[in-house]
């Protein structure tokens, strides 16, 4: 693996998946594959689980961490190619990405879509022109429209929960009272849509009418607009907001009838409820869901680590 901007870096998931359940049983087996190697990680945007998971897992695979929070720490960065630089940015990252290939051996990067110009999200600037210029190895922190990190520890956490074979796994759109980006609900279908080609799972996605994810993420999934029937034998629920992607960034509803609830637990197949957190609680989910023994996101949130660690050892594997 050189990268691991999406799906499409992986060669063999379920070997991906095994990789991150061992590195569970044994974090620390394979220090020697990081050893006197680094790890920049640059956040964009605010990080929790994802700064302090990537980093545990680096240190678990005997990386040096670096971490730095761009724009505060570090100069702005110019993502556009030929303009004049007379703004706030003062560094361009063809510049800035080449310096930080030398001292880093991989860049982890997280930056959020703006949710103002869909063409330019979608464009993947920020990965992209760090991909082309570092030099190095990159791995998604979460980007504009990805959120590949997530996913896999989601896949993990399916699969250690699982009671049957082919479990239904239902993605939810949850109200929120402003636009979110489409990143984890974009990337969970990439990877659901994988797993349902394979046959290990039945993939469901319900939201409001106007919530349509793109079409290439969609792919294959069963679109279903009411929720009580998408939930109906349901084992895994799955809860995102998203903002729209046709009336793009906007917020179309607010709708409370779309917060999962015990009567959505009831409703399922004794259901699990996963979210990647963090989460509002009563405005997303009710604290009855939360705290029982239906929720699987404090699970889900652990096996960012192993998620992680499997990537980053692919990664050393091929330096």
């Amino acid at each position: 693996m050189t990268n691991f901007l999406s799906l499409a870096d992986v060669t063999d998931l379920d070997a991906l998946i095994q990789s991150g359940r061992d590195a569970k049983t044994n974090p620390f087996t394979d220090q020697h594959l990081g050893k006197n190697k680094t790890i920049g990680l640059l956040f964009f945007n605010s990080s929790l689980r994802t700064r302090l998971s990537t980093q545990k897992a680096a240190q678990n695979l005997g990386l040096n961490v670096i971490t730095m929070n761009v724009g505060q720490d570090s100069w702005g960065l110019e993502m556009e190619e030929g303009v004049i630089m007379d703004s706030d940015k003062a560094e361009h990252v063809r510049e800035a990405a080449a310096v930080i290939g030398r001292y880093c051996d991989i860049i982890g990067i997280r930056a959020f879509a703006g949710l103002q110009d869909r063409e330019l999200d979608y464009k993947e600037q920020v990965m992209n022109q760090f991909a082309k210029y570092a030099n190095v190895p990159i791995v998604n922190l979460e980007s504009a429209t990805r959120h590949p990190l997530q996913s896999l520890a989601d896949c993990i956490t399916i699969e250690e929960a699982k009671t049957k074979a082919r479990p239904k796994v239902v993605l939810t759109w949850l109200p929120h009272f402003k636009p979110l980006p489409q990143a984890v609900a974009n990337s969970f279908c990439e990877w659901m849509n994988a797993r349902a080609h394979s046959g290990d799972v039945e993939f469901v996605v319900t939201h409001p009418k106007g919530y349509e994810l793109a079409p290439e993420f969609v792919g294959n999934a069963r679109i279903i607009y009411n929720q009580d029937e998408a939930f109906e034998g349901a084992d895994f629920i799955y809860g995102k907001n998203w903002s729209s992607y046709t009336h793009y960034g906007q917020v179309l509803t607010k709708d409370p009838s779309w917060a999962v609830t015990m009567d959505d637990i009831r409703r399922s197949d004794n259901g699990k409820f996963m979210h990647c957190l963090p989460v509002r609680r009563n405005l997303k989910v009710s604290d009855q869901v939360l705290d029982s023994p239906h929720s699987l996101v404090i699970e889900q949130a652990a096996n960012r680590e192993w998620s992680a660690q499997a990537v980053l050892k692919e990664i050393l594997k091929s330096l």
